[in-house]
């Protein structure tokens, strides 16, 4: 949640925290609810596939801006990626999935976000 809401341009009305404007997205803190409202459920996601996404006071990204939607979670976004910027809503962190930091590094090595078939055990 962090990262969404300090790399973001805009944060809704009433948010404490100021984002850094690296990527264009309209970010709104906790709109999940409290952390006992806290969620685990499958997404998709482009060029990754179908990825256990854990939510956890998460924010809601309103506005992609220009950035490419790469998730969404029933038609809001919660994963989106501006040139080498990603951000999502969600804790990748959280499972035993590498795929979305097999990305990443593939996108930090110039590859474009490659990421391998090999099968991921949860």
């Amino acid at each position: 949640e962090i990262g969404v809401r300090l790399v973001g341009s805009e944060m809704c009305i009433r948010d404490r925290v100021k984002g850094m404007g690296l990527i264009d997205v309209t970010v709104k803190r906790n709109a999940y609810g409290r952390q006992v409202m806290s969620f685990e459920t499958d997404v998709d996601i482009k060029g990754i596939g179908r990825f256990p996404a854990v939510f956890i006071r998460a924010p809601v990204i309103e506005d992609p801006g220009r950035s490419e939607v790469m998730a969404a979670l029933d038609g809001t976004p919660v994963m989106v990626r501006q040139g080498n910027i990603l951000a999502m809503t969600f804790h990748p962190e959280l499972t035993g999935d590498a795929r979305i930091h097999e990305y990443f590094i593939s996108m930090a090595w110039g590859r474009g976000g490659y990421i391998s078939t090999a099968a991921v055990k949860r």
